[in-house]
């Protein structure tokens, strides 16, 4: 479904945000991207979207060139940004009629779908409100709705937990399994290591830039041993964490 060939994006005029990375996501799997902060998640997502052009490489969606079949690559799509970028002063509802009217989603198909997910992540009451007077959370929700409308065979999501209340968060899982069961795709990344050992078929590492791991995280355990997932993504990405001494902290004065 998600095709990457050595995909690199060169800022300035040598730092490499991505290098050389490159992976496939099957149908019928959640691939879960992992990283710190800075490692190249977000700008290999853009560039898998179509919102940035990479240096080097190419990459493909059900064996659509992004760069070249632009339209219909990402009309296979369904993208949520790591912050919600949205149409501010309109209201909800009007917003996503807006973007079924460019997916080309019937009237009466938009109808369904928008009263079926404003009611898994309750925001039916929100949705006659101006978007600008939206929380973060509700933003979030607004943004996962338009995401989904097409129903698109891939889901793109960068970081869709964060801002969600525990009940959304729980559904959405739900639904990235769901989607799967139906022989689609999701791709999200995360920093929560436990949503990565709960949730995905597949993970990928990166770090500064480069896919340091690919695979299951049972294949991952076994060559780190016994450790939680948590201390192998510490240990694979060079932190430090684990060997830091905090006990100065409990120090009386």
């Amino acid at each position: 479904m998600l095709d990457i060939k050595r995909l690199t994006k060169v800022y300035g005029k040598n730092f490499k945000a991505v290098d050389d990375l490159s992976l496939s996501v099957k149908k019928g799997e959640i691939f879960g991207f992992l990283g710190p902060n800075g490692a190249g998640k977000t700008t290999t997502i853009k560039m898998i979207v179509g919102l940035l052009k990479p240096t080097e490489g190419s990459l493909s969606i059900g064996g659509k060139d992004i760069l070249k079949e632009t339209i219909a690559a990402k009309l296979m799509i369904g993208y949520v940004p790591d912050e919600p970028i949205l149409m501010e002063k309109i209201k909800g509802i009007e917003y996503l009629d807006f973007i079924a009217d460019i997916y080309g989603v019937s009237l009466q198909k938009r109808r369904e779908r928008v009263e079926k997910l404003s009611a898994v992540f309750k925001l039916q009451n929100a949705l006659q409100d101006i978007v600008s007077g939206y929380s973060h959370g509700m933003k979030q929700k607004l943004s996962l709705i338009a995401a989904l409308l097409h129903q698109p065979e891939l889901w793109i999501l960068d970081e869709p937990l964060t801002g969600l209340d525990p009940e959304s968060a729980f559904l959405l899982k739900k639904m990235m399994r769901n989607h799967v069961k139906n022989g689609n795709t999701v791709f999200f990344s995360t920093h929560l290591m436990e949503i990565a050992e709960r949730v995905c078929d597949r993970i990928g590492i990166i770090h500064k830039g480069k896919l340091l791991f690919t695979g299951t995280i049972e294949e991952l355990k076994k060559t780190k041993g016994e450790a939680t997932l948590e201390q192998v993504f510490l240990e694979v990405t060079g932190s430090e964490a684990e060997q830091m001494d905090f006990s100065y902290l409990d120090a009386s004065e």
